[in-house]
């Protein structure tokens, strides 16, 4: 993709996020697009956000499961930005038509207390400069079409990374626990919507422990001329499958003595 193509991708997946309303895939629209481009687009998209009032709070890590690495024929986590729109507290309602087609997972965030980025950063590196650790979920929205209505082909990982690697929205359940008050890999949740457990899983899940996963995006950002600051969230990945929040939907994540979260969708 040139320069150009880069900026008028963003600027599409930016009227559809304002708009409600879902564009095509850029993979059709641009054959060939690398993971490079994609995370271009992503940049020039977060840039147009940042122009318009928003500013960064974190970052969010995904396809840090096997499951889902192999359904998108991917090797890799892929990673986003989180803005300060997206942050919703613990219980709280998230308003009608808010996003276009909600879903949720459950995630460890690390909340960091000093910047961490580099191709030397080491897992004692990400300890050091974690403030503390939560419960949490990640709120996904799709500015892009799942599939293209004509030929049926479905998203694939440079659509999601491009769109900001589907990310919407985070809840910070109200516990807070140092880094090594738990075995991240046994910290898990049981995840219902409306009263019905839909899901369940281990920090494990992620690369094997989360603060792996913290480690691969400190290391990421080396490549591209970016670091993770003091202050910021990070999502470090969701250990169970993207649940469905269509409107009504309550969604409990009870992570038993890591705390637990909850959010709503009106």
């Amino acid at each position: 993709m040139t320069p150009e193509q880069h900026v008028q991708a963003a600027e599409t997946l930016f009227r559809a996020d304002q708009s409600g309303q879902q564009c095509g895939l850029l993979s059709l629209q641009y054959p060939g697009m690398t993971l490079d481009d994609a995370y271009e687009v992503q940049n020039q998209l977060i840039a147009l956000k940042l122009a318009s009032g928003r500013h960064k709070i974190g970052w969010k890590i995904g396809l840090t499961s096997r499951a889902m690495q192999d359904a998108l024929k991917i090797d890799t986590p892929d990673s986003g930005v989180l803005l300060d729109d997206m942050a919703f507290a613990n219980d709280a309602t998230v308003p009608a038509g808010r996003f276009i087609q909600p879903r949720i997972e459950a995630e460890i965030a690390f909340v960091m207390k000093a910047p961490l980025a580099g191709a030397d950063c080491t897992r004692d590196d990400v300890i050091a400069a974690t403030d503390y650790v939560a419960p949490s979920l990640e709120i996904l929205d799709t500015r892009i079409l799942r599939a293209d209505p004509e030929t049926g082909q479905a998203r694939i990982v440079t659509d999601t990374i491009s769109d900001n690697a589907a990310n919407a929205g985070v809840v910070l359940g109200d516990q807070r626990h140092a880094i090594d008050a738990h075995d991240l890999r046994w910290a898990g949740a049981i995840v219902s919507r409306n009263g019905v457990v839909e899901e369940t899983g281990l920090g494990a899940g992620v690369l094997n422990d989360p603060v792996t996963s913290v480690l691969w995006l400190a290391r990421r950002m080396a490549e591209y001329g970016q670091q993770i600051d003091a202050g910021d969230i990070v999502l470090s990945g969701s250990f169970i499958r993207p649940i469905e929040c269509p409107p009504g939907s309550e969604i409990s994540a009870d992570f038993g003595d890591f705390g637990a979260v909850n959010i709503s969708f009106a």
